[in-house]
């Protein structure tokens, strides 16, 4: 029996196209109409999902602006910010959550959220989101998990930096406090993330070990190591989302443009249908070609009592004649009539 979590009426699991979510995160930049058309375009680019973070400056850090509270490092997009300014800028205001969800309902995509902190899972709980998503950073924090997974809809865990240790301890939580559907995604939290560090092959491990879903959050740039998961067994790709990267935005620099949306989810569809099954011998629409492979000819007229040879019978197109194989069982026989140049070889010549 296939493993199948539902969400919304939409089957995400074992054969079932990967379902694919655009993160919207701060990329809105604090505008509601670009988060609507943000939604617009994600639904348009055929995503089937739309995410949103739910926290506030004040529920995710202190409203301090050095030593530990400030970023440092030299790599960072986001060097020389506070965490509470970067916070400030990124949040998704909560009243703006209905608008959201209800424009999502409309185009007919799932919309539902990361919490944060137990108090975004109780007003998530008051929009009556269909499931939650765990992000890296928070897969070690057991009471909002505990506090998500009580709710009993599925639950998406990202993975990155935690240990098989610790995504052990996040799974028993999630599952002994109510959670009975479990997506592990594979993720690398880095931004953005190189495909050498992507390790993929991790998600086939991710399902054995926790008998669970298993999928992508990807933060590499461009759309290569999103579609190479899906021959993993990936069924899940979450990749972030923007209207133009030029635009800029907290996450933008790794965000998918509308167009390569659109190419994710078409070429995921592609990759998915490739998988197909364990298959060998020519398929229904392959009988056809069949006529075209090789196959033993007559290359020369030859008259009765002649001896073939390899100036008179050949291995060619089409397929028409005795498989290759014989050749070397008739090479020295005669030929028992007459025979004109493109005969196809066959038994009844001998």
């Amino acid at each position: 029996m296939l493993r199948q979590i539902n969400i919304y009426n939409r089957k995400i699991g074992e054969g079932c196209p990967p379902f694919i979510i655009a993160e919207m995160s701060g990329n809105h930049n604090q505008s509601l109409k670009r988060a609507l058309q943000i939604v617009e375009e994600a639904a348009k680019a055929g995503a089937h999902a739309l995410k949103l973070q739910t926290y506030t400056a004040d529920t995710m850090t202190l409203d301090i602006h050095s030593g530990d509270f400030r970023i440092h490092d030299s790599e960072s997009l986001w060097k020389g910010y506070s965490l509470y300014d970067l916070y400030k800028e990124a949040y998704t205001p909560w009243e703006w959550h209905k608008p959201i969800f209800e424009r999502c309902k409309e185009l007919g995509i799932i919309a539902f959220s990361t919490p944060f902190d137990e108090s975004a899972v109780d007003f998530l709980e008051t929009l009556e989101v269909p499931c939650y998503k765990i992000a890296s950073f928070e897969n070690t924090d057991v009471s909002l998990i505990r506090k998500a997974a009580g709710t009993g809809k599925p639950m998406i865990i990202s993975t990155g930096m935690a240990t098989a240790a610790e995504l052990d301890e996040a799974v028993r939580t999630a599952r002994k406090s109510g959670c009975k559907d479990l997506i592990l995604l594979k993720c690398t939290s880095s931004y953005p993330a190189s495909p050498e560090n992507s390790n993929i092959l991790t998600i086939p491990h991710l399902r054995q070990a926790f008998d669970c879903e298993a999928g992508l959050s990807d933060h590499t740039l461009g759309i290569g190591v999103a579609v190479a998961s899906i021959a993993l067994g990936a069924t899940v790709i979450e990749k972030h989302f923007t209207l133009n990267r030029a635009e800029g935005g907290v996450d933008s620099a790794f965000s998918l443009e509308p167009e390569e949306m659109k190419q994710l989810a078409g070429e995921a569809y592609r990759a998915w249908q490739g998988l197909g099954k364990v298959s060998y011998g020519p398929l229904k629409d392959e009988e056809k070609s069949l006529d075209l492979r090789r196959s033993l000819y007559i290359t020369q007229d030859m008259q009765k009592g002649d001896f073939f040879s390899k100036d008179n019978l050949r291995p060619i197109r089409p397929g028409l004649g005795l498989p290759p194989k014989y050749y070397d069982v008739l090479i020295g026989k005669q030929v028992n009539q007459d025979v004109r140049k493109g005969t196809p070889m066959s038994w009844k010549l001998i």
